[in-house]
């Protein structure tokens, strides 16, 4: 049984980063492929210009697009004949618009994607006396594979129409450096629809884990370390929408989807080494606490959100003077293996008394907690009279011992992991090869990770990184207990940081 008393959780909506869209279905391949915006405007501009509901037809002539395939800033000629003579039409491209499908009192339920396709307005053109018409749009960064290019009239009837695809791109930068150089992975053109919607990144035959581009409209970017010895280093962005890599593609039912692979290769000199944890930990956002005049009770924090220990101070008004308050921390405690789910119960801050004016000050400290929003009330003679909302970020301590011969065993601590579907684990790569992950929830978000050092002589490198633990997805999309290497910029749900780490084997 699942229990819940998530009052605090109502709150989730204004902290969390996902935005939903009406669903519909992201099932299916697509016999063509394209997408972009044709004005100068980007995609997202123009969206209040869109089609809901599948246009009525009624083909005339012909058109054809030069070329037929690009990728993002193809120059495509649109030469129509045959339509209507000496009217006015919208020419239209085929889209879709996708967001992360959370669910739940704190959107802590995993549901896969939510898309939505829609029309946008490429541009106004006239047919010609002899029904002939001829304009050039710009492909813009979107979706890859089929976009439809629509002749509309001014019934919204599609007169004809015809097909662009927008082709993948893959880059890999730089192509040399020490070990440890960040080898940043930028894909473009990634797909919507399932097989077509995620990259699997392998390094030297490891698999390193996945990436997406549902809210980033097709482009993906991840950062990985150069590992290994002297020399060269086969990278491969294959494809992978069922969790792994897809090893034979040309024998897929899709083999139009491609692979792409690329070279790194590892110089001597300097090892590149992770930046201070200081510079990957997200930054405490601060906001103005005053105990301005209240006519009811009412709290506020000058600390909106930061990792454990990070100290704060909490402000009232509007209290009746003399009054002792009672201030205290709401936490999420349970587990999702138990059977027995998951319950809110409360800590204790502490108390102060209200001074004569109604105001009181109260100096805290973010506890030791899951990752994630917590309520903060006060109360008087055992009643809650005010609240307001504290986010815990992720930290991490970084390896201790840094340095050791092979075999050394050392650990690497992670606190205020997260406790919903999107935020409850961590994924751990050592040397560009995925390892495992661990789950934070029931140790209330203080994951302690310990490992063995092994490999050659040198520096070898460590990431974590955010995954998505279970829920429900489209077949043809599952990627749960990977890890996302897009989730700086794509990560369903929470904003969650990527921690980099190294361990130098000395003999």
């Amino acid at each position: 049984m699942m229990k819940r008393n998530l009052r605090l959780l109502i709150r989730w909506s204004a902290l969390a980063s996902a935005t939903l869209l009406l669903f519909t279905s992201c099932a299916g391949s697509l016999d063509e492929g394209a997408s972009t915006t044709g004005d100068d405007r980007p995609l997202a501009q123009a969206q209040d210009e869109t089609e809901e509901t599948e246009p009525a037809a009624d083909y005339a002539g012909s058109v054809q697009l030069e070329p037929s395939h690009g990728p993002a800033g193809t120059e495509v000629t649109f030469l129509g004949k045959g339509l209507p003579e000496a009217q006015s039409f919208d020419i239209k491209w085929s889209t879709a618009e996708c967001s992360w499908d959370l669910q739940g009192e704190a959107e802590e339920e995993y549901h896969g994607r939510l898309c939505t396709e829609k029309e946008v307005l490429l541009a106004e053109a006239e047919t010609d006396a002899g029904g002939g018409l001829e304009m050039s749009f710009e492909v813009p960064e979107d979706f890859g594979f089929a976009h439809d290019v629509s002749v509309v009239d001014s019934e919204g009837v599609v007169r004809n129409k015809a097909s662009f695809n927008v082709d993948v791109q893959v880059s890999a930068t730089p192509s040399r450096g020490p070990v440890g150089t960040p080898v940043t992975i930028e894909v473009t053109g990634m797909g919507w629809q399932p097989l077509e919607n995620s990259r699997t990144v392998i390094w030297d035959n490891s698999y390193v884990g996945w990436m997406s581009s549902v809210t980033t409209r097709g482009t993906g970017r991840a950062v990985i370390p150069a590992v290994g010895p002297l020399g060269k280093h086969r990278i491969q962005i294959a494809r992978g929408a069922y969790t792994f890599p897809y090893l034979n593609p040309a024998q897929s039912p899709r083999p139009d989807i491609p692979v792409f692979d690329r070279i790194f290769t590892v110089t001597g000199g300097d090892p590149v080494l992770p930046a201070g944890l200081g510079r990957q930990t997200p930054e405490v956002v601060r906001a103005a606490a005053e105990a301005a005049a209240a006519t009811v009770p009412t709290i506020a924090t000058d600390v909106v959100s930061g990792p454990v220990g990070t100290s704060f101070k909490i402000v009232g008004a509007g209290f009746e003077p003399g009054d002792t308050v009672n201030l205290d921390w709401y936490r999420i405690v349970g587990n999702r293996v138990s059977g027995q789910g998951w319950d809110e119960e409360s800590v204790s801050l502490g108390e102060i008394a209200v001074g004569d004016d109604g105001t009181f000050e109260f100096p805290s400290e973010i506890p030791g907690d899951v990752g994630g929003p917590h309520r903060v009330e006060a109360g008087v003679g055992g009643q809650g009279i005010a609240e307001t909302t504290v986010m815990i970020t992720p930290s991490a301590i970084r390896p201790q011992p840094s340095s050791g011969p092979w075999g050394t065993d050392f650990e690497i601590r992670v606190r205020g992991v997260g406790w919903t579907e999107t935020a409850n684990i961590y994924t751990f790569v050592y040397d560009n090869a995925y390892l495992g992950y661990v789950c934070g929830f029931n140790s209330q978000g203080d994951v302690t990770i310990p490992i063995r050092a092994t490999g050659a002589p040198g520096w070898h490198f460590i990431d974590l990184y955010p995954a998505i633990y279970k829920g429900e997805e489209t077949p043809g999309q599952e990627n749960f207990r990977i890890p996302q290497l897009t989730a700086l910029d794509d990560h369903p749900g929470e904003d969650l940081p990527i921690f980099h780490f190294a361990f130098l084997i000395t003999d």
